[in-house]
């Protein structure tokens, strides 16, 4: 089992890490800013840390990180915009000062538009609207690829809570969409491309619990989803919504 460091374990995709690693026999670490946001379960089955991740002293953060095997970073939001791209940064800085021996795997968090729609390399944060929201997470991929760290960045859709589904069932994809688009989408200018996309998504809203599932069944240093984006969907003929839960769909939209 590993040593687990779960950053911002009080957020909702924190605390499905947390009890799905405290579950697993991992020993786990909470690193929050307020513990009394902590569940009471929590508190008790883990090692607990108080720390800002934005302005605790880089030293201090890094003696928190020292000793662990694994790093899960579920601190931030894209709509935080520039002050995301600067938490990561101060993360992956942090990671980078310890010893090559200490520096655990880090999963990190994004967003399916991050992902490349096809083999041609465009993204989703390439089409009109997306961008101007989701940029951070282009951002920090392009910090990611600059280390020499072991990283994995997880790049689902909106997650909700809800049952999981089990990730032996969901579909998974490595750098790409792991739903398809219609082929013609490579030959379409980004505007016509973002309906095609938008059409997807709730096929990409998946559960937190299916989520945390899949970065902690990867926690092993190197292998396939090493330094790679990792893209989440239901299974096909499922559709999620933000209000959680998911329901068959009898046709494809937009297919």
């Amino acid at each position: 089992m590993s040593k687990v460091i779960v950053l911002g374990a009080a957020g909702a995709l924190g605390r499905h890490v947390v009890r799905q690693a405290v579950a697993g026999g991992h020993a786990v670490t909470s690193l929050v800013r307020d513990p009394a946001r902590l569940p009471d379960d929590l508190r008790a089955t883990t090692t607990v840390v108080r720390a800002d991740l934005a302005t605790d002293p880089e030293a201090k953060l890094g003696d928190a990180l020292r000793g662990h095997d694994v790093l899960v970073n579920t601190a931030g939001h894209v709509s935080d915009g520039q002050a995301f791209v600067d938490l990561v940064d101060r993360m992956v800085r942090v990671v980078e000062s310890l010893s090559a021996r200490e520096q655990p795997v880090c999963w990190f968090l994004a967003g399916a538009a991050l992902l490349d729609l096809d083999d041609s390399g465009r993204r989703g944060v390439d089409l009109p609207r997306i961008a101007s929201t989701y940029w951070p997470h282009r951002a920090n991929f392009d910090r990611l690829r600059a280390t020499g760290l072991d990283w994995r960045l997880l790049c689902p859709g909106p997650m909700v809570e809800g049952p999981a589904v089990g990730i032996d069932r969901m579909r998974i994809a490595t750098d790409t969409l792991p739903v398809r688009l219609p082929s013609i989408a490579r030959t379409l200018p980004g505007f016509a491309v973002l309906p095609l996309f938008a059409s997807r998504v709730p096929e990409m809203i998946v559960p937190y619990a299916d989520a945390a599932a899949l970065m902690l069944a990867n926690l092993d240093r190197g292998g396939a989803m090493s330094r790679r984006r990792i893209g989440l969907a239901l299974p096909v003929g499922m559709r999620g919504s933000k209000a959680g839960g998911w329901a068959a769909k009898a046709k494809r939209s937009g297919a």
